[in-house]
């Protein structure tokens, strides 16, 4: 039997070695590369052919293109004397990497390459010369036009008419339309500073360049820049997974995976591996179109609205669309944010409406009517009433998006009509559409609520540990609810779609309702966990297939017969509800009260205790009439009687050390009332403000005395500001019965900046040297199903950490103890949150399983043992 080496000889008796495939394959492909380079550079001169073929054949592409560009250039200018040379030959921006295309006439086909060098400046012959070679920069006039807007000066100091006609006259090719280089420089600028006032600054300044230039681009550029395409209540959400983008990176880049997960590793940020993705291309088959804002915008609807069959293959190719089109790494960097829907610019919901307000003051479309201000005119003003003169306008831009939280509403209104009163009729109130929910205040303890409140009138509510619902219906019977996140979960509760009938009075046409949907035994009354009415399907229930029954508590109206109510006191609100609707033991009800005063202190106590033991999250506090009660102000407010009054009028005011002037506005001109320190505590409801008005009192884990010890095993990948660290951490407990960690919970709260610096360089995956990472993925003794996503880095388990937490609850997600208290689920910890590193212990000291199910019991019998002791107060 012959060996290998044998067998790979020829059997012709040659001797010689057998050439595989790859030896004639090479020389095909040298062939094929030579044909190309000889098509490629094809000349007419026979000197430069030898030159190349003699001198010239160390030289790369890249040079010897320059060096036949250079004396092509020469003939040029000696065949044709004068003739100026064109701009777009040149390149621009020498000290940064430019794209350069390698044009054959015959061909047709360009090949670009990357260079730092100095630019060539070519000149252009009389007419098209064949089998002519040009270099040409896919940078256009537009880049350098847009790099240089100065969105970073003072809105008062910007003038957008100034680069206007400019603008407009390179956007004319793409139709007139303002393009994303214009919103990319916007962002750029608003991320280069993390000062809150220049973030405004900019985006008002970007904003008006729009208003003026291209208002029609104004409500898509809004859109993007708040990193959304529609409003929560709308179903148009993108779609895509992180498989998308890494392909479309890979695709258009020219990167492989192992390429791809370096940069990742690196940085951290989808946006920024694409721009230095972006920044290493070195070959782009055509010269980009620019995008407009309207038109990636479109884009973004289209994937969006992509559903069905071929549906990923769509969205694929429009992404990649997206990507090819980016001209340069800056726009590539903010293409992939908006497509992975995390922008980090900084332009929250509230700095984009201030930044309206501002620019809508400033700016208006060429055909509107409404009138703005000057520049000039507030240049004049002091600084105190700039001030005022914008908040204003402010509070008003605010408050219409609270009640009507749509861009589609706000911005057409505020393009026509600006900023005025009649702004907040337009966007008032509207059923079937949600508004913002009120928000309360959190405080330490019961001693700091009754601090602020006292003087006060006001009701304790349990605060249920449920779902908040905001349930609107018409006159003709439709109901929508929708979650506090303005987010449509009608489908998810059939049941309480079906009860409205019921519990509607007489008298009641159309209304917009607020409650907590609790889990609820409907025989017993007794309430579930959170966790129980989270296992609830969310999507075309029916009511016949419900197996977790709720009851709504309802708390609060702010819309009745087609009237708003957000301007009537609490204790009014309050009423009509309950006078007006029917309750439904079990089904429909309201929230359990207690109206009190800060004098009431063992009575609010005792509450407290109450809304605690029964499973609730703690209570919330709401002031129930606009003015203090006189009788409770009396001893408080009441200034002695050799102080004489504050004037009502007093003179300009001066800066002091101490506390501040108290407001003179008086609430009531009946009569002058005594000036007080105290912030107002009004009793009407304001959509989106989170006031002292309401006060939330929780159960919280300052009041646990129990904490665990947990050893972390593994991490995401940070997001936004920390992109570059660990966070959150998966933590186990030790089962000492099996060996085996067990997942409990994911901490991303109690870190310090220079803890996660720490930890980050301690589990550092790119190191090597570093033994604490498993770069083997999870470990076999690691018990985890993922149900809460997979971790980015595993650790090798070798520290424990003490956490501190609210509650144990029961998890599908995380198998901890699991077996122990139930058989399908494990325990998990309800508002972890770190507190130090346990130096002294190690990984077999950690909380075992037992010891965790046992403190599960010992939290669940103290609610029993309550029960039992005690009747029921309904």
């Amino acid at each position: 039997m012959s060996s290998p080496a044998k067998r790979r000889k020829k059997n012709d008796g040659s001797g010689q070695p057998v050439r595989n495939l790859n030896y004639f394959f090479a020389k095909q492909k040298d062939e094929a590369a030579k044909a190309a380079d000889r098509a490629a550079m094809t000349v007419t001169n026979a000197e430069a052919t030898a030159n190349r073929d003699n001198g010239d054949a160390t030289l790369t592409d890249e040079e010897l293109a320059r060096k036949l560009q250079e004396e092509w250039n020469k003939e040029d200018q000696s065949a044709v004397a004068g003739q100026p040379t064109s701009s777009d030959d040149l390149y621009a921006e020498p000290e940064q990497p430019s794209s350069i295309g390698v044009v054959d006439a015959n061909s047709t086909e360009s090949k670009s390459l990357e260079t730092e060098k100095a630019p060539i400046e070519p000149s252009k012959p009389a007419a098209a010369k064949k089998n002519t070679l040009s270099l040409q920069s896919t940078a256009t006039e537009e880049d350098s036009v847009c790099a240089s807007l100065p969105f970073d000066q003072g809105p008062l100091e910007f003038d957008p008419s100034k680069h206007i006609a400019q603008l407009q006259k390179l956007w004319a090719a793409d139709g007139g339309r303002a393009t994303y280089a214009l919103l990319t420089r916007g962002f750029v600028m608003v991320n280069s500073t993390t000062s809150r006032i220049k973030i405004v600054d900019t985006l008002v300044n970007l904003l008006r360049t729009i208003i003026e230039g291209d208002a029609e681009s104004l409500l898509p550029a809004v859109w993007l820049a708040t990193n959304s395409i529609s409003p929560p209540y709308i179903d148009l959400e993108l779609g895509l997974g992180g498989s998308a983008i890494s392909k479309a990176l890979k695709k258009v880049c020219g990167l492989d995976n192992a390429g791809l997960k370096t940069l990742y590793n690196k940085y951290g940020d989808a946006g920024d591996v694409a721009f230095e993705a972006k920044k290493r291309q070195s070959f782009t088959l055509r010269k980009p179109k620019p995008l407009t804002i309207k038109g990636v915008f479109g884009l973004l609807v289209q994937i969006a609205n992509s559903k069905g069959h071929g549906s990923v293959e769509a969205k694929q190719r429009l992404v990649e669309r997206l990507l090819q089109d980016a001209r340069g790494a800056e726009e590539s960097r903010y293409i992939v944010r908006t497509l992975v829907q995390h922008l980090r610019i900084g332009a929250v919901k509230t700095t984009m409406l201030i930044a309206l307000s501002r620019a809508i003051m400033l700016s208006k479309p060429p055909n509107a009517t409404f009138d703005t201000r000057t520049v000039e005119s507030l240049r004049k003003l002091k600084k105190e009433e700039l001030a005022q003169i914008y908040s204003k306008n402010e509070e008003i831009v605010k408050a219409c998006f609270a009640r009507r939280p749509n861009y589609n509403d706000l911005i057409p209104a505020l393009l026509e009509i600006g900023v005025c009163d009649e702004l907040l009729l337009r966007c008032g109130l509207a059923l079937h559409i949600p508004l913002r929910p009120m928000l309360g205040s959190i405080t330490r303890d019961l001693g700091e609520m009754l601090t602020k409140l006292h003087g006060r009138d006001f009701a304790c509510e349990y605060k249920y540990d449920g779902q908040r619902a905001q349930v609107h219906c018409d006159e003709n019977g439709k109901v929508t609810i929708f979650s506090r996140h303005l987010e449509v979960m009608t489908d998810k509760y059939p049941d309480l779609v079906a009860l409205v009938p019921e519990i509607r009075g007489e008298g009641v046409s159309s209304f917009i309702l607020e409650g907590e949907v609790v889990a609820i035994d409907h025989e017993s009354g007794e309430l579930k966990t959170f966790q129980t009415l989270a296992n609830r399907a969310r999507k075309d229930v029916a009511v016949t297939s419900v197996t977790i029954d709720v009851c709504l508590f309802a708390f609060d109206l702010m819309y009745l017969n087609g009237e708003e109510l957000l301007d009537r006191p609490f204790r009014e609100r309050r009423n009509l509800l309950r006078s007006l609707f029917i309750e439904i033991p079990h089904h429909f009800t309201w929230v359990k009260s207690l109206d009190a005063t800060s004098t009431d202190e063992e009575a609010v106590q005792a509450f407290f205790k109450s809304a605690t033991d029964i499973k609730c999250e703690g209570i919330m506090v709401k002031v129930l009439n606009n003015l203090p009660n006189p009788d409770l102000q009396a001893d408080i407010e009441t200034p002695p009687d050799d102080v004489p009054p504050e004037p009502l009028t007093p003179k300009k005011p001066k800066k002091t050390k101490g506390r501040a002037k108290p407001s003179i506005t008086p609430t009531d001109t009946d009569s002058p009332k005594p000036s007080t320190r105290r912030k107002p505590l009004p009793s009407t409801y304001h959509p989106d403000k989170r006031l002292d008005a309401w006060l939330k009192v929780k159960k919280d884990y300052t009041h646990t005395s129990e904490t665990l010890d947990l050893i972390p095993i593994a991490a995401f990948h940070g997001s936004g500001r920390k992109a570059a660290w660990w966070s959150p951490i998966l933590l186990a407990i030790r089962n000492a019965s099996t060996g085996h960690l067990e997942a409990v919970t994911k901490c991303m709260s109690g870190f310090t900046d220079a803890f996660y610096k720490a930890n980050r360089t301690k589990y550092d995956p790119d190191d090597e040297e570093c033994t604490a990472v498993l770069r083997e993925g999870k470990p076999a003794y690691v018990e985890y199903n993922g149900g809460a996503g997979t971790p980015d880095v595993w650790f090798e388990p070798s520290e424990v950490w003490e956490v501190a937490f609210a509650d144990l609850t029961l998890s599908p997600t995380y198998t901890a103890a699991i077996g122990l208290v139930s058989e399908e689920r494990g325990l998990s910890t309800r508002f972890p949150r770190f507190l130090k590193v346990r130096e002294d212990k190690g990984i077999d000291e950690a909380t075992e399983a037992e010891e965790l199910a046992m403190l599960y019991r010992k939290q669940e019998s103290r609610v029993v043992k309550e029960d039992k002791g005690e009747d029921s107060e309904e």
